[in-house]
């Protein structure tokens, strides 16, 4: 999950998170970042990021175009 990792996140990437209403059931919001949330370089559940959106989650995947 490259999600995990503080320095492969900045902000204008599109990503898949999970948001925190969606945490049981795992389904994934896509979206641009805005803002990295997570201050520690790893998190095992992925980086927090609010996307342009307003919502806030956590980064599952990387979308690459």
């Amino acid at each position: 999950m490259e999600g995990q990792n503080r320095k492969n996140i900045r902000p204008g990437l599109q990503v898949d998170v999970v948001l925190k209403k969606d945490q049981r059931t795992g389904k994934r919001t896509r979206g641009i970042v805005k803002e990295i949330l997570t201050n520690s370089s790893h998190h095992p559940h992925g980086i927090k990021v609010r996307l342009e959106s307003g919502e806030v989650g956590r980064v599952q995947e990387i979308i690459r175009s």
